[in-house]
């Protein structure tokens, strides 16, 4: 049962200070965290726009990272990353956040970059033109993301005056006519003391922190800033539906009501109602919609910015489904009214809700970050309020607002289809739909059912903070964190069978399939089992190993345990769950070629390893998922039996964990590698060593993979410091491709690792005409690697940040959980966690010259295009 005393206080121990110009300054002091965030919150975003700046906002935050009449381009980076820390900034409709995560030791020289990139931004003339170019490609690639069009399509059909009606990027014929006078006029007016809000957290000493905000902001002077409201909104009444067409493969849809703004009465009723209708499996529209295979995924939510609000229900499916969905969708949403949520259900959304709270402020940017919002809309106590008044819902107050808010009158929505499909969507139809809809038939909530826990004694050793127990076909991994409100556990085998391109997503399948029941509890049981515990039940499949896991309130450890323990031992893997799930990684893998990003990528790996291992997709293909049956789907369970690995990471103390975890993993026993499906080793084939399509997108997106070290290879460490000075914010590919060519918003290279085999993946998005000229600049500045290396300064900065990140990501017990699977399934064990930085400060320049010698050939490459036009 979920009570307001589980969490007293999200805002414990937060001091507030307001310096004389108007910054406040929140300051929380947490010994325990691994790094300390730094976000500083502007009051200026897309609704303080007039039509004429319409996306500056945007443009702005880009600058911010341009340099101060002290740093250079780039400088403000590179030095942020030199502490070991990352930095980014995203504008939304009401603020714009600029934040660094770094460990605690660089605190006071982060805060005086980010001082003085805030204070001072030179905003230089010529810079500002090469940025818009890279702002307008980054428009683009908006436009090619069928979500974000439709999402964002949905808010000029749901608003006719507000500015959250508009296209909140801007458009390339306003961004290009920008000047420098407009966006220093912009930052002069609105950038300014008084609208901006400092929050730390991390291990830092409060009163020091404090003092440093007051020497490098103290004598900023103040002022008050320039005010341009957004036209008022008239309430109004009325259906609209919008149809999209362009080059995609799955429909999408976007469907909302106005909803309303954070601190009205009516806005915890609301939170909760989008919770009933989609958190986790049990939630309503998962059952009706995704369960049995009608969408591939969905969600509702209450999107509650500063002035106004939006009730939405977002949905992606294949397009002969659009309308079947939508009428579903209409029935649940009565349902809501009429009769409205059970006990059972307003409880079930509250524990998961109060779950997801600690995962939101678990990190130190995600609590810097809440304290920031929460101050700016009214003081710090509103985040405290605000949980105690969803957590004082009752289903009444749902049913009431899903009444006022929700009703057939107010609904709009966007339907974005493959281009020349044929539909009924449009305003009449829609309104008829939702008019007509009967209340869906509310389901009987089952009693979640928990395995006993049998203690039993055992003992193991410890290695890196990790408690090792070693049973009878089972290792027990333990790791603890202090203070830690939620707990993660997995369980997670080996893959002992790579996949053949006639049975690729077998595994897939077979794992999804499981998590929808096992023999003692149904689909809906396990759902609800799980997350009356405070998680949501996921699957992750690799190219190595595969795994259940899920976050649930600390309280809950064990139970978790035994029930993911039951999944991977005894699923049920009943036919119409299969053909279910058989249906929904179809659709998947039919969208995953709308995706500008992944495909090209997944292109790129299959010309570089052939239609084989780690040349397919792990969810398989369209002709390989057509192949798959349900006793494929029970031999592939058969098979895949190797000695399986429990992992637990939280508030754990390891001597009270043991004996109870012992005794709920007892009955899981290791099978042997039958005969079967052939193993496949994955080597570098090339051959076909160009995979392209053409679509009509307005980018061109190219992957490059050139050969790579395997996660166990000693070369991983210089190829990551290698990928580390290539990409990000001061990058060199950042700099010569996107700063100085203007070339992309996105480009990067990684490192690619897995047990068997490795690559080098290079990404880049850019306008179709400029396609050639975005691969000879990447192999250029690929080849200059291979000529000269690193410079000294390239590889301290890179170490510096590997090392540092390496203690950053530590923050959360899904991370901490994360890094324990990938030494223990991939890496060389535990021994790699007792100093993960060694192996990055062991790097030398000539490590760095030798791996690009031996990796970056540009011969050796395989490329993967999704060429637009």
């Amino acid at each position: 049962m979920t009570t307001l005393s589980t969490f007293p206080s999200w805002t414990a121990d937060v001091h507030r200070r307001q310096l004389p110009n108007g910054l406040r300054v929140l300051v929380q002091a947490d010994p325990t965290a691994p790094a300390v965030a730094v976000v500083i919150h502007v009051h200026a975003g897309f609704f303080d726009e007039p039509d004429r700046w319409q996306g500056i906002s945007h443009v702005l935050e880009h600058m911010f990272f341009k340099g101060t009449p002290t740093r250079g381009v780039g400088q403000i980076a590179t030095e942020t990353k030199a502490l070991g820390g990352y930095l980014n900034a995203s504008a939304g409709y009401d603020t714009t956040s600029y934040y660094v995560v770094l460990p605690p030791q660089g605190f006071e020289q982060a805060l005086a970059i980010q001082a003085d990139a805030l204070r001072n931004a030179a905003i230089d003339r010529d810079e500002l033109a090469r940025e818009l170019r890279v702002i307008i490609e980054e428009a683009k690639r908006k436009l090619d993301t069928p979500s974000s069009f439709a999402y964002e399509t949905l808010h000029s059909l749901l608003f006719d005056q507000h500015r959250i009606r508009r296209w909140r990027i801007g458009f390339e014929e306003t961004l290009a006519g920008f000047t420098r006078e407009d966006v220093a006029g912009y930052y002069q007016s609105r950038y300014v003391p008084d609208r901006v809000i400092v929050s730390i957290v991390g291990a830092v000493d409060r009163d020091r922190a404090f003092q440093s905000v007051e020497r490098l902001f103290g004598d900023w002077p103040g002022g008050v800033g320039g005010v341009d409201p957004s036209p008022d909104e008239p309430w109004r009444t009325g259906v609209r539906a919008k149809v999209l067409r362009g080059d995609v493969r799955q429909a999408e849809l976007a469907l909302g009501w106005r909803g309303v703004a954070p601190l009205h009465d009516d806005a915890p009723a609301l939170d909760l109602a989008a919770m009933i209708l989609s958190a986790g499996r049990g939630g309503w529209l998962y059952r009706a919609l995704r369960q049995p295979g009608l969408v591939t995924s969905i969600g509702s939510y209450h999107y509650s910015p500063a002035e106004v609000g939006v009730f939405s229900i977002t949905a992606e499916m294949a397009p002969a489904l659009l309308e079947r969905s939508v009428e579903e969708i209409a029935a649940q949403v009565a349902r809501l009214r009429d009769p409205g949520p059970t006990d059972a259900d307003l409880e079930h959304a509250k524990t998961l809700l109060t779950a997801q709270w600690a995962r939101r402020l678990e990190s130190v940017d995600g609590r810097a970050t809440s304290f920031a919002a929460a101050e700016a809309l009214g003081g710090l106590e509103v985040l405290d309020a605000e949980y105690r008044r969803q957590m004082a819902v009752d289903r009444e107050q749902v049913r009431r607002v899903a009444e006022r808010y929700l009703g057939p009158g107010g609904v709009s929505a966007v339907g974005y289809l493959p281009t020349g499909s044929e539909t009924a969507f449009d305003s009449t139809w829609l309104a008829g739909v939702f008019e007509t809809a009967a209340p869906a038939k509310a389901e009987p909530s089952p009693v979640p059912v928990f395995p006993p826990v049998r203690p039993k004694p055992a003992s193991g050793r410890t290695v890196a903070g990790v408690t090792h127990v070693a049973l009878s076909g089972v290792d027990l991994l333990i790791r603890p964190k202090r203070g830690a409100s939620l707990v993660t556990v997995g369980i997670y085998r080996h893959r002992l069978v790579a996949e053949s391109a006639l049975h690729a997503g077998v595994g897939a399948l077979a794992l999804r399939s499981a998590v929808r029941g096992t023999k003692s509890h149904d689909a809906n049981q396990l759902a609800d089992a799980i997350e009356s515990l405070g998680g949501s039940l996921g699957a992750t499949l690799g190219a190595d190993w595969f795994g259940v896991q899920t976050s649930v309130l600390a309280q809950h450890r064990d139970r978790a345990v035994g029930l993911l323990a039951a999944v991977m031992t005894e699923p049920r893997l009943a036919e119409a769950d299969i053909g279910a799930e058989t249906a929904t990684l179809r659709e998947e893998a039919v969208q995953t070629a709308d995706d500008m990003f992944r495909y090209p990528v997944q292109l790129a790996l299959e010309a570089a390893f052939g239609a084989r291992g780690y040349g397919l997709p792990v969810k398989g293909t369209v002709d390989s998922i057509d192949r798959l049956s349900p006793r494929l789907v029970t031999d592939w369970f058969g098979v895949e039996t190797g000695r399986v690995a429990v992992v637990v990471a939280g508030n754990v103390p390891a001597d009270e964990a043991i004996a109870g975890l012992a005794g709920v993993v007892d009955r899981i026993r290791s099978g042997n590698l039958s005969s079967g499906i052939a193993r496949l080793r994955s080597t570098w084939s090339r051959k076909e060593p160009l995979r392209q399509e053409t679509r009509a997108k307005s980018q061109t997106a190219l992957a490059m993979a050139f050969p790579g070290p395997t996660r166990t290879s000693p070369d991983r460490f210089a190829v990551e410091v290698l990928a580390t000075v290539a990409s990000g914010l001061g990058g060199r590919l950042f700099s010569a491709l996107r700063d100085q060519r203007s070339l992309a918003y996105t480009v990067l290279m990684s490192s690619w690792q897995r047990a068997g085999a490795g690559a080098i993946l290079t990404y880049i998005a850019t306008s179709p005409e400029r396609e050639d000229e975005a691969r000879t600049a990447m192999l250029s500045e690929i080849g200059l690697f291979v000529k000269s290396g690193v410079t000294q300064d390239e590889l301290d900065r890179a170490i510096s940040y590997l090392s540092g990140q390496v203690m950053v990501q530590r923050q959360t017990t899904g991370a901490i959980a994360a890094e324990l699977v990938d030494a223990w399934m991939v890496g060389k064990g535990l021994e790699e966690l007792e100093d993960p930085t060694a192996g990055y400060r062991a790097v030398t320049l000539a490590a760095v010259q030798a791996a690009a010698e031996r990796y970056l050939v540009a011969d050796q490459r395989a490329e993967g295009v999704v060429r637009g036009g």
